[in-house]
């Protein structure tokens, strides 16, 4: 793993890197409603669930001058080694323990790419779930993210089982190295 000086970002005292709190679940809904098609967006009822469960495996990204959300990581522990579609709808899956973390979705605001955010929060979480002893982060993504998620140390697993949204994924793997 890269050390944080390699890393460092001069954005990133703009933001503070924390987990959610249950009141932030309507603002973290209308984040993925504004950087997912709505047939791929969590809902908000879902987002709540997600949120109630797996709070400690939420990353936001919240701008200190205003307050919002300007980006969040979120997922969900397992032992699992494959992401299926019933992660993103179904919080109860949720295990503390877990070896894996299956990545639900990055989404970072409009006015917020491009400068680094999306990588930022990644290192993050990736330190984050290093702690806790996860084995390897797992997400699908579109194939025209499959290289921004290679310069962030994913993986290319190939076509994912996953056809979330009606869409075709690829999963992307990080083993953890601790």
């Amino acid at each position: 793993m890269k050390s944080i000086r390699e890393l460092s970002w001069k954005g990133y005292e703009r933001f503070e890197f924390r987990a959610i709190r249950e009141d932030e679940a309507e603002q973290a809904a209308q984040v993925e409603a504004e950087c997912f098609p709505p047939g791929e967006a969590c809902t908000l009822e879902r987002m709540k669930e997600r949120v109630a469960a797996a709070k400690d495996i939420f990353l936001v990204a919240v701008d200190k001058k205003s307050g919002k959300i300007a980006g969040f990581v979120n997922g969900i522990a397992t032992n699992d080694t494959v992401l299926k579609d019933e992660f993103y709808t179904d919080a109860s899956l949720h295990d503390p323990n877990g070896a894996n973390v299956m990545i639900c979705s990055v989404c970072v605001l409009p006015k917020y790419r491009k400068q680094g955010m999306a990588r930022e929060m990644i290192f993050e979480y990736r330190r984050r779930e290093c702690e806790r002893d996860r084995k390897r982060l797992i997400l699908t993504c579109k194939k025209e993210k499959v290289e921004m998620y290679r310069k962030f140390g994913f993986e290319d697993m190939g076509t994912s089982d996953s056809s979330w949204g009606g869409t075709s994924w690829n999963q992307m793997e990080l083993i953890l190295d601790h």
